[in-house]
Order: structure tokens, then sequence, then C-alpha cells
């Protein structure tokens, strides 16, 4: 599965930091940009992003300068779950009980090594289902398109 990416001018450097390591993991990226680390404005490249994993009935990572405002443009999307993480914890219990299928992570907030433990955590871990089947229906088709 590929990984859909995207970010901010504040993010650029980090966004491509992320995508030579998934690459470099073997794992094929769709980089929805931006293409440098000129100005240019969060929503355009979370709705860009949420679009696509939309679409593809896959996975993204989504970052600005502190993962807020991607998280809250990725979330107004039917269909996307998108988590803002801080740790490798909250990475992995955003796909175990949440099933996000968008990580929004912090450029100015998180270390190389640390945005690097969060993708680990989220991609390596499953959803539970069970008891959080139910609780993540609820809120799946809310949103717009």
């Amino acid at each position: 599965m590929a990984i859909v990416i995207g970010s901010d001018h504040a993010a650029f450097e980090e966004k491509e930091m992320i995508e030579r390591y998934l690459i470099s993991k073997g794992i094929e990226v769709i980089d929805v940009g931006p293409d440098s680390a000129d100005r240019c404005d969060y929503p355009d490249f979370a709705m860009k992003l949420s679009r696509t994993v939309v679409a593809e009935n896959g996975r993204g990572v989504l970052l600005c300068g502190s993962g807020i405002g991607v998280s809250m443009v990725a979330n107004r999307f039917k269909g996307i779950r998108a988590a803002l993480c801080r740790t490798a914890h909250e990475a992995k219990l955003s796909r175990q009980h949440n099933d996000a299928n968008v990580l929004c992570l912090g450029a100015r907030i998180s270390s190389e090594q640390e945005l690097q433990g969060m993708i680990d955590a989220w991609l390596e871990a499953e959803f539970e289902d069970g008891r959080h089947t139910g609780r993540v229906a609820k809120f799946n088709d809310i949103g717009i398109e």
C-alpha cells in the first residue's frame, strides 16, 4: 500500500525526509506537495491529501508546523480519521483504537527521530476492531464529500 504524504512550507524539509525514510523501507509514496519550501497554505495540501486517501482507500501522513491546522482540515472530510500525535504511543493507539488513516505531525514540535518513531508505530499497529468498531462507525460518515 502506498502512503500519501503532504505538508505546508513549514514542514517541507520534514516531508522530504519522511518520503526518503518510507522509500528506504520499501514503501511506495504519493507526494501531494508542496514541491518547495516556498510559502503556501496548509489547507490546500491537507484537502488534496484527504481526497487522495479517500479515493485510494489508503493512508496518509500530513505535516505542518504544529500538526494542528492540517488535522483540523483533514477531519472535515468524510472517511478521514486524522490523528494529531506527539508520541509513538499515541500513534500506535490511533491505529489500534481509532483506525486512523491519516497521521498528523508537527514539524516544529518533534525531532526527526521522534517523527520516524511515530511513523513506524503507526505503520506497524493494526486496528483492534471489537469494542472500537462501533465507536469508529459512529463518526466515519460525518463530513464533507
